[in-house]
This record gives structure tokens, C-alpha cells and sequence, in this order.
């Protein structure tokens, strides 16, 4: 049987690379080979251009940039860990291109095929037997003096936090412009349920399943323990205003980050696109939190 996706887009982990503008071998083999065997399956093969560039594979086939790649592919293939599949959903959301993770990563919990495995569960993933899920992506901007003066996407979490060496941080906290508290912390973690497994697991919040439309927000290490996490509706708008604090930032996904200034505000809302996955069939959130979080080692 023919693929019944056409045209692929093939997004690499190269960040590691051991020297500027050189990726490892291994990294590269495997991307090689992953593209040979979509190739094998009728595909169009097209890699991202960082990806090609960064691996010397641009030889071979041909490259986009991440918009190239939304227009023109119906399918993405995302190989490395949870940290390069964060970065290339939010840029082709607005496409609507579904994505397959292939975890050549540590956790894993949005690139969930094993590499050593992945022929075996992509060929019928290839022919049109999966599982499709829908995980919702928050739109974030930063307003000063009543501009907006950045703006992100966010998959996992939205963290205002204080710098290293500085103290607490104090921020107003509304929700759809209801005051609710002003909490003194190290920062706040305003959460998607994909996120429940990253940061906010960390500080104590509890995991959602994907399915709930719903936000966390979670204080880091609070002045007053009575600060607990809080599930929100993800039909509400969070605003965090920073009051007091030094050196004190915002982070989306913890990969772009915004230096913010006393009476700057947070707003966080759901945003209007979604990322698609595609998982093998049989495939269970439960299962992976077995996996990766190594619940019931030991047991049956």
C-alpha cells in the first residue's frame, strides 16, 4: 500500500550539535534514514530548513522554511524530544498540519514513538491508521503603558518568574477581569493541560488529561502556603500585572522569554489554533504517564 500522505515534512533535534553548523552522526543517519523510508513509502520528503542545513542533507532533499512546510505538506514528522516538537507546533498550527513525534529525546511526552521502533509504527500510521487529538495552544501578550509590546504562542506554559538572585516577585492576578489575589512568589505558571507534565509538575499542580479545556495557574514556592494551583476554565482570560520584584521575565515554553518592567501585564487566553497529533493506534495518555513517569515499576 501507497502512503496516504504525500508531501512529509521532516524536522530534526540538531541543537546538540558538537561544533557550529555540524550535526552528530548519529543524529544525521537518522534522519537519513527516516527520510529514505517515507521515501520508500511513496512520499514527498521535504526537510526544514534548519534541519537540512544543520545536517547536510539539503543534498539530498529538498528543504523549506517552517511556512514553506505548512503550505505545502500534509503531514509532519518530528524527531527528537519534547523540546523541538514544542517549537515547530506552534509555528505550524495555523496550518493544521498533523504531526508525528519520534523521540530520539529523554521524556517524550508529545514525541511518543520510539526510534528503535519507529518503521514498524509508522508504516500503518502512513496508511491512514491512527488516532488524531487536538491539544489547544494559548496566545499570550505583554502590555506596557497600554501597548503591546510582545506577543507568543504557548504550548506548555506561560511563567512570569524573578531572576536567579533576586527576591520574590509580587503580581496582581485577575481573571477575566475579576481580581483575584495579589501573590507574593518566586512566579506564577499559567498552564495547558499538554504543560501539566513540565513545570507545573514540578511546583506541586496536578496532572490534567489532555481532553479537559482547562488552564492551571500554579504559584512557585509561595510566601503563603494557602497559595494553592487552581484549574480554570480555558474560556477565561488570566492577566497577571507585576507589581514589585527585580530582574523579573516571562517565558513561553520556556523558549522565548520577554524582560519585564513594574506595571507590565501578562494576558493569557486560549488561542484560536490548535495543534493536531497523530498517535498509533492503541495509544493511551494513561499508558504514557506509566512510561514516562515510571509509575508502577516493580508492580504488575
Amino acid at each position: 500500500m501507497t502512503s496516504k500522505f504525500r508531501h512529509v515534512a521532516l524536522v530534526g533535534k540538531y541543537q546538540s550539535s558538537p561544533s557550529a553548523g555540524a550535526a552528530p552522526d548519529h543524529s544525521r543517519q537518522v534522519l537519513q534514514g527516516i527520510a529514505d523510508f517515507l521515501h520508500a513509502q511513496g512520499c514527498e520528503v521535504v526537510l526544514e530548513a534548519e534541519t537540512a542545513a544543520h545536517t547536510g542533507l539539503h543534498h539530498s532533499f529538498q528543504s523549506m522554511e517552517v511556512d514553506g512546510l505548512g503550505q505545502h505538506c500534509d503531514l509532519g514528522i518530528v524527531v527528537g524530544g519534547d523540546g523541538t516538537m514544542l517549537g515547530i507546533a506552534r509555528q505550524l498550527a495555523k496550518y493544521g498540519t498533523p504531526l508525528i513525534g519520534v523521540n530520539q529525546g529523554r521524556l517524550g511526552f508529545v514525541t511518543d514513538i520510539a526510534l528503535d521502533d519507529y518503521q514498524h509504527t509508522l508504516l500503518p500510521m502512513l496508511q491512514g491508521e491512527y488516532e488524531q487529538e487536538s491539544r489547544p495552544l494559548m496566545h499570550a501578550r505583554v502590555v506596557r503603558d497600554g501597548a503591546m509590546v510582545f506577543e507568543a504562542l504557548a504550548m506548555n506554559d506561560v511563567v512570569v518568574n524573578r531572576g536567579g538572585t533576586s527576591g520574590m516577585v509580587e503580581l496582581r492576578v485577575e481573571v477575566d477581569g475579576r481580581f483575584v489575589s495579589n501573590q507574593r512568589a518566586d512566579g506564577l505558571i499559567v498552564a495547558t493541560p499538554t504543560g501539566s507534565t513540565a513545570y507545573t509538575l514540578s511546583v506541586g499542580g496536578p496532572l490534567m488529561h489532555p481532553s479537559i479545556p482547562a488552564w492551571l495557574m500554579a504559584p512557585i514556592a509561595p510566601h503563603t502556603l494557602s497559595n494553592r494551583p487552581i484549574v480554570l476554565s480555558d474560556q477565561t482570560e488570566v492577566m497577571m500585572e507585576v507589581v514589585s520584584g527585580r530582574d523579573i521575565s516571562a517565558n513561553f515554553d520556556m523558549q522565548s522569554l520577554a524582560t519585564l518592567l513594574h506595571g507590565d501585564r501578562i494576558y493569557v487566553r486560549r488561542s484560536e489554533h490548535n495543534v493536531c497529533f497523530l498517535h498509533p493506534v492503541g495509544w493511551n495518555y494513561f499508558a504514557t504517564l506509566r512510561k514516562k513517569l515510571g509509575w508502577n515499576e516493580g508492580g504488575y
